[in-house]
């Protein structure tokens, strides 16, 4: 009778413990969604800013400067968001607790993305305007900029994520790390693609 007991007593501790950790990751991950949320509301209105001075303002482009090359930045664009697939197949690898194609899809998405933060320095290198040559300089720096910031932000994040998985039992109970930061990425990526059409493609 009280071997029955114990064990509906723990049946019941272990269910109670599993609610409690799904509310911990739901809650969680809604206040990481309001956080992207106020991050967008700060890419759409520089977004307004741009479109409005690109608009209004007499002799938008720098002297001398007649568009920005494309077909690099294009290249970014294309592995970039490529990477979104990937880091996509890393959560379905760990939902299989795959841990070694998890690692596998983890690496080659932070390679994509490094690959893009040194291909926006080439770039910004081989530029012929700075910070301060006009409202276009200005505005194209800062938002390609903040933007780099943030996919910087996103490898650092994901080596985390790759740091953990070599944690024994880490990600047992709860896959919020990782389903944050790949939510995290999609974000960075369609801004991104918002950005390379205003800036790009809007010339």
């Amino acid at each position: 009778m009280n071997s029955a007991v114990n064990s509906e007593q723990v049946q019941e501790a272990l269910h109670s413990a599993e609610e409690h950790t799904h509310d911990e990751e739901g809650n969680s991950m809604f206040g990481f969604i309001v956080f992207l949320l106020s991050e967008s509301v700060i890419f759409l209105s520089f977004f307004a800013g741009y479109i409005i001075y690109k608009t209004t303002t007499p002799n938008w482009l720098p002297p001398g400067i007649s568009g920005l090359e494309v077909r690099d930045p294009a290249i970014n664009t294309v592995i970039l968001v490529s990477s979104s697939f990937v880091i996509y197949f890393a959560e379905k690898a760990l939902e299989r607790e795959d841990l070694k194609w998890f690692r596998i899809f983890l690496l080659a998405t932070m390679a994509m993305g490094t690959y893009f933060v040194i291909g926006q320095g080439i770039e910004w290198n081989s530029l012929e305007f700075g910070f301060t040559t006009g409202v276009f300089g200005g505005t194209f720096y800062l938002l390609t900029g903040f933007h780099g910031l943030h996919v910087i932000t996103g490898i650092l994040l994901q080596g985390i994520m790759l740091g953990r998985s070599f944690i024994p039992g880490n990600y047992d109970n709860s896959h919020f790390g990782i389903n944050a930061t790949s939510l995290f990425w999609h974000f960075v990526d369609v801004i991104w693609i918002i950005l390379f059409i205003l800036i790009y493609i809007w010339q």
